[in-house]
């Protein structure tokens, strides 16, 4: 800086040289640098989500977990979403008897964290349509072919669920995708199959109350005759015991009580039978 004796009556003129501006604006530019490389070095990973690392488009293998962490500024982050997913399928898939039906299916889903790097870097961020879904089709065509169109309707539906799932299990297992469960949420067969069907079906269902009404009938009957035979038993029984001697006595007893009774009455005297007294009337 180089200062000159003012004019009589002015102020002083200060002459700034260019090298100092030029000084000043790279101090500026040096501190533009640091802001950005420190913001360049600090990742943030959002909830439900994993960041995978690369350097000059090469995956490191790092898989950073959620929040904020300091980098090598010069990698670049990746977020994968670890969150569960449904993928939801309609196909027109082959029963055993070839037959062609419409089955609707739901895959829960989610990545594995620990895979997430091996992921990006062997199928890429689009592993759903990639690897998921194919796998998925193939899946269902291949339980569905093994399984006839009535089992599939009526009562082994959970068995093809979970053969799908056991087959993906084991395929997407192994390449960082975890399996949740699989739904069969409807299955639509043709209308002349599904009418013969729900008439077997009614079928059945009339067979068995026929079945169930006649066993009712059987086990009724069966109670009556043993029932019969307990009161035939119990006469049996009764008439055996009963003797002469003991209606005599029972007659004596009848006599004497209606004789201390103090309604009106006429007795005889005398039965030609028993001997015993005869009641006529009151």
């Amino acid at each position: 800086m180089t200062i000159y004796s003012p004019p009589p009556g002015g102020g002083r003129i200060l002459d700034m040289q260019g090298g100092s501006v030029l000084r000043i604006l790279g101090l500026v530019f040096i501190g533009f640098l640091v802001v950005v490389f420190l913001f360049s070095a600090v990742a943030r990973v959002d909830s439900g989500a994993v960041g995978v690392l690369t350097l000059f488009g090469r995956v490191t293998g790092e898989a950073l977990p959620e929040g904020i962490h300091l980098v090598n500024p010069l990698k670049t982050n990746h977020e994968i979403s670890i969150r569960t997913q449904e993928i939801k399928e309609t196909a027109s898939v082959p029963s055993s008897e070839g037959l062609v039906m419409n089955l609707d299916t739901s895959l829960i889903y989610h990545l594995n964290p620990e895979k997430a790097a091996d992921v990006y870097k062997t199928i890429g961020p689009n592993y759903m349509a990639v690897l998921v879904e194919p796998n998925l089709r193939a899946a269902i065509r291949e339980a569905t072919a093994s399984h006839s169109a009535n089992a599939l309707y009526t009562g082994e539906r959970e068995m093809v669920a979970k053969q799908i799932h056991d087959q993906l299990t084991d395929k997407l297992g192994q390449r960082g995708i975890l399996v949740e469960s699989v739904l069969l949420r409807d299955i639509q067969l043709p209308a002349t199959l599904k009418a013969s069907i729900e008439s077997k079906q009614q079928a059945e269902q009339e067979a068995l109350a026929m079945s169930f009404r006649l066993q009712k009938e059987t086990q009724e009957a069966q109670r009556k005759r043993i029932e019969a035979a307990g009161i035939r038993d119990f006469q049996q029984i009764v008439a055996q015991g009963i003797s002469p001697q003991l209606l005599e006595w029972k007659g004596i007893e009848a006599t004497e009580s209606l004789a201390k009774s103090s309604n009106a009455k006429v007795v005889v005297i005398g039965n030609s039978k028993n001997g015993l007294p005869l009641i006529l009337g009151q």
